[in-house]
């Protein structure tokens, strides 16, 4: 993901996205760098335009239907208690297994 990033530093400070530059941007930011992940990152974005494809992004999940949050009747509406409970229930025994498990977010940056 670094790579990714050092590309969106340059193109934000207007800089040539090429191999030099990466590489640059990853040493000074301590970061072991393959020449082989540069390279590859340079070929795909070399016609791409990144402030198009930021704008792209960011507007996709406004784009995204609401799901019922707006404008729903009231029969959808109306809330369940014990279909959460059970819910809760479930989320609580699946956080149990992935906590014993050594699965999760911690467990790759710890």
């Amino acid at each position: 993901m670094e790579y990714v990033y050092a590309a969106l530093i340059l193109n934000e400070t207007d800089e040539e996205i090429n191999e030099d530059n990466i590489t640059a941007v990853l040493e000074a930011a301590g970061v072991d760098v393959e020449e082989s992940r540069v390279k590859a990152l340079v070929a795909a974005l070399e016609d791409v335009d990144i402030e198009e494809a930021i704008d792209t992004a960011a507007a996709a999940p406004a784009a995204a239907p609401a799901g019922g949050a707006a404008g729903g009747d009231e029969e959808s509406e109306e809330i369940d208690t014990t279909d959460e409970e059970e819910e809760a229930a479930e989320e609580d025994e699946d956080d149990d297994e992935d906590e014993s498990s050594g699965e999760g977010l911690g467990e790759l940056f710890g």
